[in-house]
């Protein structure tokens, strides 16, 4: 498979992602995380409980398609972090988005300051 096959492959199935799917992709592109510390960030998100019904069958199927990977901690705990596929479906998503969003100088000028500010966190 060429890289440009790859790309494409990456790119179709991100695109096929749900929002939370891609929410944890989010997540995951800061750190490696263990499923709890996901959990938290995700409610934090929601400001609503996320029951564990929801997330682990999410994070498998993201484990599955090669967009996030599973590592035991423990015995009992599960690290998950963003695979290179994985970091590929968020800067696809990103991109859309801005290029949505990046409609004249001022609205890029908008993201330059969002930019700014996170770096500066």
């Amino acid at each position: 498979m060429s890289e440009a096959q790859s790309k494409t492959e990456v790119v179709d199935i991100a695109r096929d992602l749900t929002a939370f799917q891609q929410n944890i992709l989010v997540i995951l592109s800061e750190e490696a995380m263990y499923g709890l510390a996901i959990k938290r960030e995700l409610e934090s998100y929601y400001d609503a409980e996320v029951n564990h019904g929801r997330l682990y069958p999410n994070l498998d199927d993201l484990v599955e398609l090669d967009l996030v990977e599973k590592s035991e901690l423990d015995k009992r705990t599960n690290q998950y972090e963003l695979t290179e596929r994985g970091r590929k479906a968020v800067l696809d998503r990103l991109n859309w988005a801005v290029g949505k969003y990046v409609t004249d100088e001022s609205r890029a000028g908008d993201l330059r300051t969002l930019v700014d500010d996170a770096l500066d966190a």
